[in-house]
């Protein structure tokens, strides 16, 4: 498991256990993706070839291809767990919980645990994951494709409906806000640590200016 992943998780992404062929089918997306992303850590994402990536994961390319349909996919298959999270949190939040509160504690508890998706990780292997995703323009386009999908999952999670759908794009929006913040922090040289109480203070900020715009008030 890379350590991406392994900083995830979490009691409200707990889903029903997997089939045997699911769970070989997911240690093969994992396997090929390591073997990209190392190879585009030491040579820069547009100089390694999907060829070079087959190779190195022992796999031809067509069958690659199967599983990524695209190059970019390879280095942003670590977010891909993440694209349902929200609606996921939204859909497992105890009775009488808003989906604002849930999403509050779940992304606070995400700053606490260090979970790279918040962008609150000084990990060196985070660090260098992030940096390759962030200074790569095709990479940073790609990974619009996930954040729109995120945001379909949550709007579909709210009911599906026209004020359903804003919400989705105001909360995902926010989450992406705080997650860049975080990391360009930390890209600077400032340590998890450090930021932790501030990125909490700019967390709870913002998902107050979400309470009050989304549900006419203000705190959780």
């Amino acid at each position: 498991m890379s350590a991406e992943k392994a900083r995830s998780g979490g009691a409200a992404e707990e889903r029903a256990p997997m089939s045997l062929r699911e769970r070989k089918k997911r240690l093969t997306y994992q396997a090929v993706s390591d073997a990209a992303i190392a190879l585009f850590l030491k040579r820069g994402f547009d100089k390694v070839s999907v060829a070079e990536v087959a190779a190195a994961a022992d796999i031809s390319k067509p069958t690659l291809f199967r599983y990524f349909p695209a190059k970019e996919d390879l280095a942003l298959y670590r977010f891909a767990d993440h694209e349902d999270e929200a609606a996921r949190v939204v859909a497992a939040r105890p009775s009488g919980t808003s989906p604002l509160t849930a999403l509050r504690a779940h992304f606070l508890d995400g700053l606490a645990r260090r979970d790279p998706i918040t962008g609150l990780c000084d990990a060196p292997e985070v660090r260098a994951y992030h940096a390759l995703l962030y200074d790569t323009p095709a990479l940073v386009a790609r990974l619009h494709a996930y954040l729109s999908r995120s945001e379909a999952a949550l709007a579909h999670a709210l009911g599906d409906t026209p004020r359903a759908r804003l919400a989705a794009g105001q909360i995902i929006a926010v989450q992406r806000v705080l997650a860049s913040e975080n990391w360009r922090r930390v890209s600077e040289g400032v340590t998890a640590d450090a930021l932790y109480a501030e990125a909490v203070d700019a967390a709870n900020s913002g998902f107050d200016q979400l309470m009050w715009g989304l549900e006419g008030r203000q705190g959780a």
